[in-house]
Parts: structure tokens; sequence; C-alpha cells
């Protein structure tokens, strides 16, 4: 018998659309497909992770924007993490925490406080940094105000509402001052001038370097801009689809050939 003759016996397409095994094979295809469809799946979401990648670092990149001149685009995702600058005065009355933060393992708390931009009605919350538990009473804070016209460079970040849609309304009528996400929405309804839509991440300014060497730290923000694990899920898939219809074929031929055989 020749190679390609006992190929033909173990492998014989003909049987895979056999009454015996029509079923069985239309039900491996549906596998195979859906393992390829995944695979494609996984490519699609490489793309779009490269987009955004691609996005975010034309963001990072872009020349400052001006809050105290400049006015945000109605699409709030064209200025997220965009390098921003803005210039007035800390309302430290309305000053608010982001709790639950921690700084090289230590826990604490974010200060955040609206900036009243120069020149204009409303005002930008400002993340102003972290600061260690031991000073997280509020009456601690005011060790940490910066007096007078100040500078506040850094990246701006979305709101944080929460999960599920809309804040409620608070119960208490009073000043909120611990929170556990940056909501500007809710923190709005209780100051009492316009803020902002979105907020500012304060970077370290002259003098201060990312490591900390005054309080409140202020990090630099060190964006994610890998892609992921996409393309070897994809890869995976592709494989799994291959390994299936192949083995399936080859017990099918096996099978045949036995039957044959006996």
């Amino acid at each position: 018998m020749s190679r390609a003759q006992a190929l033909a016996r173990w492998l014989p397409l003909r049987a895979l659309v056999s009454r015996r095994w029509l079923l069985t094979t239309l039900v491996v295809l549906a596998g195979m497909a859906v393992l390829v469809r995944l695979g494609l799946w996984q490519l699609d979401r490489l793309e779009q992770r490269q987009a955004r990648n691609a996005l975010l670092v034309e963001q990072l990149s872009a020349a400052p924007l001006d809050l105290n001149a400049e006015s945000l685009p109605a699409d709030l995702s064209e200025v997220t993490n965009q390098r921003a600058v803005a210039r007035g005065e800390f309302d430290f009355s309305q000053q608010v925490a982001l709790t639950l933060q921690n700084w090289e393992g230590q826990p604490g708390l974010h200060l955040l406080a609206p900036l009243r931009l120069e020149g204009r009605e409303e005002a930008v919350l400002v993340d102003r940094g972290w600061i260690p538990f031991e000073d997280s009473a509020p009456e601690e804070w005011s060790r940490f105000d910066e007096a007078g016209t100040q500078t506040a460079g850094g990246f701006l970040q979305p709101s944080q509402p929460p999960p599920r849609g809309d804040a409620p309304a608070a119960a208490n009528p009073g000043l909120q001052r611990e929170w556990y996400r940056v909501d500007v929405q809710a923190i709005q309804a209780q100051v009492p001038y316009p803020l902002l839509p979105v907020y500012l991440l304060q970077t370290p300014g002259e003098g201060q370097e990312s490591a900390g060497l005054s309080l409140p730290y202020r990090p630099e923000p060190q964006p994610d801009l890998s892609e992921g694990r996409h393309l070897g899920y994809a890869v995976q898939f592709f494989l799994f689809a291959l390994i299936l219809g192949a083995g399936y074929a080859r017990v099918v031929g096996k099978r045949t050939y036995e039957a044959e055989e006996s």
C-alpha cells in the first residue's frame, strides 16, 4: 500500500459527513467556529487597546490646557489625562478627603480642595496629594494649607460616579468631609459655586520630587501603556480550534480504519 493510500484510509474525509459522524462533526465545527470567533474578538480587543494607548500618549504629550483661559470640550474624554494648569486660591473651607489611600504601603488619604479660578466664576477640584493616617483628622488639615494665589499643574481626570448611576441625595445637609471616590457631581451639591465637571490630579511642582519631599505627597502618574494579553489569548484560541479539528479528524480516521479492518 502506498503512503497516499494509507493516509486516505487513516483520514477518510467522507467519514466525517457520514450518517454515523455527521451530528458530531457539526458540533465540532460549531466549537471550532466559537474558538475562532473568540480569537478574533481578542484581536479586536488588542486593536482597541492599541488605539486607547495611542490616544493616551497623544493626550499626555499635548500642550497643557489653561483652565483659566480655555473652556472644556463637550466630550470630556478628549481631555482625560491631558496636562492642565490652573491659577487661583484654594477654598479650604470646602476641602474634603478621599479616604482609603495608600502611599508605599502606608495608610492615609488624599486632600481635595476647590481652586477658585482667577477670572472665572468656576472652581476646579484639585487632588492635592496624600497625607498619612495620623494627620487624617479634619482639624489637622490646616497644616497643609497653601495660602494666597497658587498655580496647580497636573492631569485632568474624569469624575467618578457610583457604579449604579447618580448618587443619592445626601441625608445630612452639612459638609461631608470623607469620600470614597471623586464624584464631582455629588461634591458639587455641597459647594456654593460651580465646579468644573473634571478634577485636577496635582503633580509635583518645583522642588518636590515624585517620591515626596513634603506633604502632601504628589505622585507622578504612571499610565499603563501595555497591550495586555489579548494577542496571547487570540493565539491560544486559534490553537485550540486547530487542535480540536485535527484531533477529531484523527479520532474519526482511526475509528473508521479499525472498523474496516475488523
